[in-house]
């Protein structure tokens, strides 16, 4: 499980660097889409007009609110096919300048990558995000194929993840505290980005103290021990993808996606400014 994290962790830059590169708000901001809403209708446009209330549902931690605001009219300004485009479009364009086509093990790293992806095909229920995106078809270019693997990798854990968070009674607002009181993101991006109003965030985190689950703004005891329930449920739950791989395949990509995602954060793609 720990190597099966640990591949998985080591070649999520390669995906994520997607929500934070100005090749892809260039492209939304082309299509009419500013702001927010490129971030919403990008992830979401797999689902095709993607309505606002199944984003609050899917992408489950941000204020519903603000949501509305951003999804409202997005599918006026594009369709979802423009918009599916424009994120290859973007992440082909940031990768390159990463210099991940110049990385010599890229072609095995893509091959282990898309057996996981692949084998997360054959568990698609009660996960909406990664059935969504396991049905857009493959890339021809083998730096997009390896982002699409690796985005399906991500959903199907992330959908995975949300449903520990709802068998546990932890809503967004409040899984979003409980990563803030680890100290691993900045509390002030997770407002910024989340949008949840500075008073909704007071009364959750006052609600968590209740529970037992917070001392303060840290995370009590009893609340690292949930924290840490949850992270390894979460794990076991992506585990279909990576036993496919088997104990050594496993260990092979864990090993090779090292300089994959070194060289994400070397290029600057997950960048904050």
């Amino acid at each position: 499980m720990k190597t099966a994290r640990a591949a998985w962790r080591r070649l999520e830059p390669v995906h994520a660097m997607i929500y934070f590169v100005p090749e892809a708000r260039r492209r939304y901001a082309d299509l009419g889409l500013s702001g927010r809403a490129g971030y919403f209708a990008s992830r979401s446009a797999a689902f095709g007009r993607a309505s606002a209330e199944l984003v609050i549902s899917t992408f489950y931690n941000f204020n519903p609110a603000f949501v509305r605001q951003a999804v409202g009219g997005a599918w006026d300004a594009a369709t979802p096919q423009q918009v599916l485009d424009a994120r290859y479009a973007a992440a082909g364009e940031a990768l390159q300048r990463a210099g991940i086509h110049e990385l010599p093990a890229l072609d095995e790293v893509l091959a282990l990558t898309r057996r996981a992806a692949e084998a997360a095909h054959e568990h698609p229920q009660g996960r909406p995000l990664f059935a969504a995106h396991a049905a857009l078809p493959w890339p021809e270019k083998p730096v997009l194929q390896l982002w699409h693997a690796q985005t399906l990798l991500r959903e199907f854990r992330g959908d995975g993840h949300v449903a520990c968070l709802v068998s546990e009674g932890v809503g967004g607002l409040e899984a979003l505290i409980l990563h803030a009181a680890t100290g691993e993101v900045p509390v002030d991006f997770l407002k910024a980005s989340r949008a949840w109003p500075e008073e909704e965030w007071a009364d959750s985190k006052e609600r968590l103290r209740k529970r037992g689950l917070l001392d303060g703004d840290s995370l009590s005891s009893e609340g690292v021990l949930l924290r840490r329930h949850i992270e390894d449920r979460t794990d076991r739950l992506a585990l279909p993808a990576y036993a496919a791989l088997g104990d050594t395949d496993c260990e092979r990509l864990a090993e090779l996606a090292r300089p994959f995602g070194s060289a994400v954060l070397d290029a600057g793609l997950l960048s904050l400014g």
